[in-house]
């Protein structure tokens, strides 16, 4: 079920009203490939998200679903893991091989127009996959699944995936902080 954001907003507001709560002063007016977008563009999101996805195997589309999440007035439920199984291995079988294929002609497409030609496909292909998990990450939402609103009593962010075992290492976290300050300038009009 693909919904566009005016549907989501509405969907989303009326899944936080049946749990007696509402989302918090953000709109649901940005929907989640617009904001990865936007969020990835801002200074030094792309390296922190390249250096945690290389160093640590941190999946960025899961990392930017739960940037999104948090900028919603929401969190990852205990079972989002069982959610989260599905587009884990879409990322495993599609999007990582992909990506291992262009990073691996990138010397070669130095040196060689068709095979740079070959790697700018293979790019296209590697963002439309990311492009595909992330509709699949905002389904969840839509539907309420492996979703909760977050409460006063919620960790920061970072402390959360530190319990999810998402991050581990205080360079880790020290890399989603810089991430996280770029999220409250994040405006409803994109």
């Amino acid at each position: 079920m693909s919904m566009h954001s005016t549907q989501l907003r509405r969907h989303l507001r009326a899944w936080l009203a049946r749990h007696g709560t509402t989302a918090r002063a953000a709109p649901w007016a940005i929907a989640l490939w617009d904001q990865a977008l936007d969020l990835y563009a801002r200074p030094g999101v792309a390296s922190v998200c390249l250096t945690l996805q290389d160093q640590t195997m941190v999946d960025v589309c899961e990392l930017l679903w739960a940037c999104w999440l948090q900028r919603h007035g929401l969190t990852p439920d205990e079972d989002a893991p069982r959610h989260l199984a599905p587009i884990r291995a879409w990322q495993a079988e599609i999007t990582r091989p992909l990506r291992a294929q262009r990073r691996g002609l990138k010397q070669l497409a130095l040196t060689d127009p068709r095979v740079a030609e070959l790697r700018d496909t293979l790019k296209r292909a590697e963002l439309l996959a990311e492009r595909e998990c992330l509709r699949r990450l905002a389904d969840l939402a839509t539907v309420g699944h492996a979703i909760r609103p977050l409460t006063e009593d919620d960790l920061p962010l970072d402390e959360r995936l530190v319990r999810a075992g998402l991050l581990q290492k205080k360079m880790q976290v020290s890399a989603l902080q810089t991430l996280e300050t770029q999220l409250d300038p994040l405006s409803a009009d994109g």
